[in-house]
């Protein structure tokens, strides 16, 4: 009866907790002068700096060459489809991408929060309450998808650009829920300063993305759907190697312990938190998607998206 009824589970020390043991012993080291201390301090904050930031903007760079590349493929086909792609990437894409890494930030609050409180197991429950969410966010995104080339008519672009757009867009249709699956599990990770798996996997995935981009265009020659297709499985590449390291990796053994109906629970309070998270971050990222819309209007519409395609 002595025995507490939930196990606790403490992870193994992470690179943060060993910074801050190591700045604190150098800032009370009262035989070294102030600027030492300074000096030694900056150089450890910025070492451990680098090491947790270093990978994460790797896998942003990375997860973004992945789309380009696709684009640079799509270029190679014509002018239409390059304007196309750029269209669809930037112009509809970029909704889902706003949205869905607005949303999905807010589990990097509260999993931070959940890890500093020792509250291990509540990250893997954030991570899939957060999932849950978005992936019933992406419902009406699919909707707008599926009418884009209604939307983009009405908008007043070209009958021409429209439909070629509106045939890539269909092909990114399984991409919003690979966005709504992965930025929670990043985030989950990240919370951890679990940043180097990640970019391993990005890094594999822009390699064989590039492959599968290439067999599909010019050896099977789907065009413009086969190339969005390609791009969506892409993500979900990403997305199930790196849940794949969640449940075998001993460094998440603590903060996954399996599926939960707690996910299921809390969401409209998790829904509040995450729509006030996507409309600081969904602003940044739409101002360009407007921009390309706009260029869309001109003249020679695919002059226009060709020149932002590349720029």
């Amino acid at each position: 009866m002595s025995e507490p009824l939930l196990e606790s589970k403490k992870p193994p020390p992470e690179a943060a907790e060993e910074a801050s043991a190591e700045l604190e012993e150098i800032l009370c080291d009262t035989t070294l002068s102030w600027w030492l201390r300074f000096r030694k301090a900056i150089g450890i904050e910025l070492k451990y700096l680098f090491r947790l930031a270093g990978p994460a903007i790797i896998v942003y760079v990375l997860n973004n060459v992945i789309s380009m590349s696709t684009q640079i493929f799509c270029g190679h086909l014509g002018n239409l489809e390059l304007a196309a792609s750029s269209l669809g990437n930037n112009g509809i894409q970029l909704l889902a991408y706003g949205l869905m890494l607005g949303m999905g930030s807010a589990v990097e609050t509260l999993c931070g929060q959940a890890y500093g409180a020792h509250k291990y197991e509540m990250l893997g429950v954030y991570m899939q309450r957060s999932t849950v969410l978005l992936m019933a966010t992406g419902l009406p995104l699919m909707i707008v998808y599926l009418f884009s080339k209604q939307l983009l008519l009405l908008l007043g672009e070209s009958e021409r650009v429209a439909s070629a757009a509106a045939l890539f867009v269909y092909g990114l249709i399984p991409q919003i829920f690979a966005y709504a699956a992965n930025f929670p599990i990043q985030k989950f990770l990240q919370a951890q300063s679990i940043v180097n798996p990640s970019a391993y996997i990005s890094v594999g995935t822009l390699v064989l993305h590039i492959f599968l981009t290439w067999l599909a265009l010019f050896v099977f020659g789907w065009g413009l759907l086969g190339a969005a297709l390609v791009l969506s499985v892409s993500w979900w590449i990403i997305v199930v190697a790196q849940f794949v390291y969640i449940v075998t990796s001993e460094r998440c053994k603590a903060t996954w312990s399996g599926f939960s109906w707690m996910a299921f629970t809390g969401l409209w309070d998790f829904f509040k938190l995450s729509a006030a998270s996507a409309v600081m971050l969904c602003l940044e990222t739409w101002y360009f998607q407007v921009l390309v819309l706009i260029a869309g209007l001109l003249p020679d519409p695919e002059i226009a998206l060709d020149s932002l395609a590349v720029w």
